[in-house]
């Protein structure tokens, strides 16, 4: 039996290929070892597009100060570059952050603004990606005792766990924005 996960078939397969007690036939031992080979060129790989990533971002002034947020690294700053070039079409972070669809959408009748679940327009790929970097913001801050640590915690207890998440995003986008749009560089607040 193999433990799920990626990093539990790196560790686990080797060893059941090995062993010859198990009961897999020489050619599943075969299939599977050709596929190990295949992850383990997939890893490689991997490594260079982000080493590759992260040699482009030390190039790049807007990225580099993209990845001193938290949550943000090598990859989110250079997606976010791409599809943002500079933040400077954008009017205000709110405005970058509707664009990446990270604001409820909304429906009024009557003059009675509701307030609906996240927009989800935009691109879709990067709104993933700061959803995936506030997750591990929220993993990350409750062990932390920062202003923006204590906020994160605070709209998790209140909200749970996916709405705290898209609240971080948003918040990072905005972020993000500032650091684009007005040259800031990333302050931790305290």
């Amino acid at each position: 039996m193999i433990h799920q996960g990626v990093s539990a078939v790196r560790c686990q397969l080797p060893l059941i290929i090995k062993d010859a007690e198990n009961g897999l036939t020489s050619l599943s031992r075969e299939l599977f070892s050709e596929l190990l080979d295949e992850l383990r060129l997939l890893d490689a790989l991997l490594k260079q597009c982000e080493q590759r990533i992260k040699r482009m971002n030390q190039n790049n002034e807007v990225c580099q100060r993209l990845d001193d947020i938290l949550g943000i690294g090598p990859i989110i700053a250079s997606a976010t570059y791409a599809a943002a070039g500079d933040g400077k079409e954008f009017n205000n972070g709110r405005h970058f952050s509707a664009w990446m669809g990270l604001v409820p959408g909304q429906h009024s009748t009557g003059g009675k603004p509701k307030l609906l679940g996240i927009s989800k327009r935009g691109d879709a790929y990067l709104r993933t990606l700061y959803i995936h970097g506030a997750r591990a913001v929220l993993r990350h801050s409750a062990t932390k005792q920062d202003r923006f640590s204590r906020w994160a915690q605070s709209v998790l207890a209140r909200r749970g766990h996916n709405k705290a998440c898209v609240a971080v995003a948003n918040k990072m986008a905005r972020m993000a924005w500032v650091i684009m749009a007005k040259g800031e560089t990333y302050r931790v607040p305290v």
